[in-house]
């Protein structure tokens, strides 16, 4: 019996649970009288932005969805019951704070069983021994795939976000390459160096840049790396994109 699992990744970019204080109102005064319902000061962010993102995730249709700029679990969960249909539809979720300033975390929202989570925010960059290799964190989940009544298979995520290209690409290549030798790493670790293609794990996520016959790439050992494949090849050279930069051309 062969069992087929639809797995997505998808940068909801800023899905926050924050609120935007009205014209006029100083936050640190528009509470001294406590909550009076009638003189509502603020008004929630975001809220066309998430019906958009939750419409598309509906779209994709995925068993399995890796995301990315969540704001946290409770944000997540508060999505899933405005946008997705609530805990029937993904009874799963996944995520742990992790490094970034602006507070976008990594996460999974799954159909099938998460059995396994593990982060590695922790680990140091080792050229900057004061800083955090993984800008954002690599979060690796495990999913528990049932084949039939007897047997289940384990499918492994590494989801990532990459450090961004601000600054410029060839500024901020470093820090990508170090984190997508470390993933390499922790997929070694995990299923051994001899051929970890064999067993059933996937990296994916917001990996921030994109590969380049020029060596340029941040990104090209994890990429090219003979113990995966991209699947973004499958798709027609034209189609091979998820962002414009318009400022960037």
């Amino acid at each position: 019996m062969s069992t087929t699992l639809r797995l997505a990744t998808f940068n909801v970019e800023n899905l926050f649970a924050r609120w935007r204080f009205k014209d006029g109102v100083a936050p640190a005064t528009a509470n001294t009288r406590g909550w009076v319902v009638e003189q509502t000061q603020f008004e929630e962010l975001g809220v066309d932005d998430k019906a958009i993102t939750g419409a598309a995730v509906r779209e994709i249709r995925a068993d399995v969805l890796a995301l990315q700029e969540v704001e946290n679990v409770d944000t997540l969960k508060h999505f899933r019951a405005q946008a997705l249909g609530g805990r029937a539809e993904y009874p799963y979720v996944a995520g742990v704070d992790g490094n970034d300033p602006r507070l976008i975390d990594v996460a999974v929202l799954s159909k099938l069983p998460i059995t396994r989570i593990r982060s590695h925010q922790h680990l140091m960059d080792p050229m900057s021994p004061t800083a955090a290799l993984f800008s954002r964190d690599c979060l690796e989940v495990d999913v528990e795939v049932r084949e039939s009544e007897s047997k289940s298979t384990t499918v492994t995520l590494f989801v990532n976000h990459f450090k961004s290209m601000k600054g410029g690409r060839p500024e901020t290549r470093g820090k990508r390459q170090r984190q997508a030798a470390k993933v390499k790493e922790l997929v070694t670790g995990r299923f051994g160096s001899a051929s970890p293609g064999d067993h059933s794990f996937v990296i994916l996520g917001d990996l921030n840049d994109y590969l380049g016959p020029d060596g340029s790439s941040g990104i090209d050992g994890l990429v090219e790396w003979d113990q995966v494949e991209n699947v973004v090849t499958r798709l027609s050279e034209a189609d091979q994109w998820t962002h414009f930069f318009q400022e960037g051309k």
